[in-house]
């Protein structure tokens, strides 16, 4: 599992790669949270799962927690690239109702 970083005028981008589950969430949120932290002029946090291979409930705790990190902030949540079924699970989760959330286009997911 790894997260990279990116910042693009006043959006930051989490690219996560690999497993999300109960063993790789802490680090997951560390980094994100103190990248959050450490940029003052974000306004979007964009959460892209292009990359993630596997994803249990842990990863719904991710981005719930992730909402309630940055909302205090006065940033917005967007969870991008999501696989079918990972869509399915944070649509059923109530998710959509805190963040834009969308789905890897079928171009993407070739």
């Amino acid at each position: 599992m790894s997260v990279t970083i990116k910042t693009k005028d006043s959006q930051m981008y989490a690219f996560i790669k690999g497993e999300i589950d109960h063993h790789t969430v802490p680090s997951i949120r560390e980094q994100i949270d103190d990248a959050v932290c450490d940029c003052g002029n974000v306004n979007t946090l964009v959460l892209d799962f292009g990359d993630v291979s596997f994803m249990d409930s842990s990863g719904v705790g991710l981005v719930m927690g992730r909402y309630r990190f940055i909302t205090p902030m006065n940033i917005k949540l967007r969870v991008d690239n999501l696989s079918n079924r990972d869509y399915k699970i944070m649509r059923m989760s109530g998710i959509e109702k805190l963040a834009q959330i969308n789905q890897k286009t079928e171009s993407e997911s070739k």
